[in-house]
């Protein structure tokens, strides 16, 4: 079994920053790929960024030069800058990480971290 846990959520206002955390334990081998998503209310939850275990990123548009993914192997975690923060931005943000176990791939999700930005 694996866990996700996030840190760093909170309330920011227009134009600040914040940093999100999300450590990955348990029954690892490999993590190939690691992501951040994010759900406000009302609407269907949508990828933010993700990362490749070769650092290779893609994000979504509306982050483009305000978000940066990175990750740390060694330390199976994936960390979120968000720089520039917009009331829009104001989600339920979720790490997501596909593990290779063993003997299995699976697809994991954290329990979520609130950010809200006011305006």
């Amino acid at each position: 079994q694996v866990q996700l846990v996030e840190s760093g959520g909170g309330l920011v206002q227009r134009g600040g920053s914040l940093r999100l955390s999300c450590v990955a334990s348990g029954s690892i081998f490999s993590i190939p790929v690691m992501g951040w998503y994010r759900q406000a209310p009302g609407k269907q939850r949508e990828l933010v960024a993700v990362i490749i275990s070769g650092g290779s990123t893609m994000y979504a548009d509306s982050v483009k030069g305000r978000f940066t993914i990175s990750r740390d192997n060694a330390r199976n975690t994936v960390y979120l800058q968000m720089n520039s923060l917009k009331p829009e931005d104001t989600a339920v943000y979720y790490c997501n990480a596909k593990v290779r176990s063993y003997t299995a791939l699976g697809d994991y999700w954290g329990q979520g971290t609130q950010v809200t930005v006011s305006s």
